[in-house]
């Protein structure tokens, strides 16, 4: 049987470690010429497709791939792009499938997180609904640790690894100074409707309540007059006070703490400026002195501090994505499973887009102590192993070596454009 070319294309928010699971689909495919062609990886996402805007991946070396292993951000662009319902908008389904018979597409990989999941399993119902051949898998990836049933997300091991250091030493930073000068310091992270990022921080704690003394969880509803008290509380105890807060912290009635009315491409509210409000609060209601710093991109971009472990389960579910595509599977996810803690065991099993797509795994209750500023020993016990071992990039004249593929665009096939 002739080989058949494959797509490939990375969506959404990216991590320190999507490339590497880029590097896994294209290192495994080249693997087997016998049944993949060459890999198309779309410029931009989805967009790419829509677009016929196909980046010929055989045109890299082979040192290049590799070299996607330990360099940050999306090789071939991301984007925000969610499809609208397949009775909704055919037009754009049925110039996917038009794009993917002009090249002769065979395989579709989708890295991404919950809307990305949804993608891939509309992508696959409408190939066999237009009777157009096509295997669909999802790649698991999002920094915000919320998908279901894969035991966590590639992305997320390492942002919580940064998250951790950085709110070592930033508290180490304060409680040289607390006497005289700042006594309050807030780490605002990602993390809309789930916690696992600020959640993480909590493994920074090494002897008793150090800090962070304070995590601001979007699970637990946000009560203004604890949340200063125990603000008061620590920096009469420790002399300052050191917290994290997510993005996503919530009133009781579902408000965000830092809604700014605007909604991204796909729909969710624009969140962000939650640790200068705290801030304000604290300095309006207790007089102290405050700093506050937002992670933000710098969270998900930190390759030079990456979690091994983050990095190798990146690697293998984009491995095991084409695996199971020549296998047979269609419309499924590679996920994560844990075997044990410790000594931490995984293994990949694999999941329906159908059950992933659109569902958001929230921190579970036991997982936040009772007074909802901590976390819980069974949440460390679920931590611990994500941040483990380190995979520093290469250096050369005490610069990370990041790789900058060459990303040749092939010839259009289709006579028309399409407007996105």
């Amino acid at each position: 049987m002739k080989p058949r070319n494959a797509f490939y294309a990375q969506s959404g928010g990216v991590t320190a470690v999507i490339n590497a699971s880029a590097c896994g689909v294209i290192e495994t495919a080249r693997l087997h010429p016998e049944a993949i062609g060459t890999v198309y990886a779309g410029r931009n996402g989805i967009l790419g497709a829509l677009r016929e805007e196909l980046i010929d991946t055989s045109l890299e070396s082979d040192r290049d791939i590799a070299a996607l292993r330990h360099t940050p951000g999306s090789a071939f662009g991301s984007c925000r792009y969610k499809l609208k319902d397949i009775e909704k908008q055919k037009a754009e389904y049925e110039r996917l499938i038009e794009v993917m018979k002009a090249h002769d597409i065979g395989y579709f990989f989708y890295n991404g997180g919950n809307d990305s999941s949804d993608t891939a399993y509309k992508v696959s119902q409408i190939s066999e609904k237009m009777g157009y051949p096509l295997t669909c898998i999802g790649i698991p990836k999002t920094v915000d640790n919320d998908l279901p049933i894969t035991d966590c997300c590639p992305g997320f091991g390492s942002v919580a690894k940064y998250i951790v250091a950085s709110i070592m030493e930033a508290s180490l930073d304060i409680q040289s100074m607390c006497e005289s000068s700042t006594k309050i310091f807030i780490l605002e992270v990602m993390g809309r409707h789930a916690g696992w990022i600020a959640a993480a921080a909590g493994l920074a704690q090494r002897h008793g309540e150090d800090a962070p003394q304070i995590i601001v969880f979007p699970e637990v509803p946000f009560d203004q007059a604890r949340f200063l008290q125990r603000v008061d509380q620590v920096v009469k105890r420790d002399g300052y006070c050191a917290m994290v807060v997510s993005e996503g912290a919530q009133f009781a009635d579902g408000r965000f703490l830092s809604d700014s009315g605007v909604t991204d491409a796909f729909g969710h509210s624009q969140l962000g400026g939650v640790a200068p409000m705290l801030a304000n609060l604290i300095k309006q209601e207790l007089g102290y002195k405050h700093h506050w710093a937002v992670a933000d991109y710098l969270q998900r971009s930190a390759r030079h501090i990456a979690s091994l472990t983050d990095l190798e389960q990146a690697y293998a579910v984009g491995q095991a994505a084409v695996e199971l595509a020549l296998k047979g599977h269609n419309a499924i996810m590679p996920v994560i499973k844990r075997e044990q803690d410790q000594p931490y065991r995984w293994s990949i099993g694999e999941a329906r887009l159908a059950d992933v797509a659109n569902v958001e795994k929230k921190m579970p209750r036991d997982f936040i102590r009772e007074d909802g500023f901590g976390i819980t020993d069974a949440a460390r016990r679920y931590l611990a192993p994500l941040i483990e071992g380190e995979a520093f990039p290469p250096f050369v004249n005490g610069k990370p070596d990041y790789v900058k593929l060459r990303n040749v665009l092939v010839p259009k096939k289709v006579e028309k454009s399409f407007p996105v």
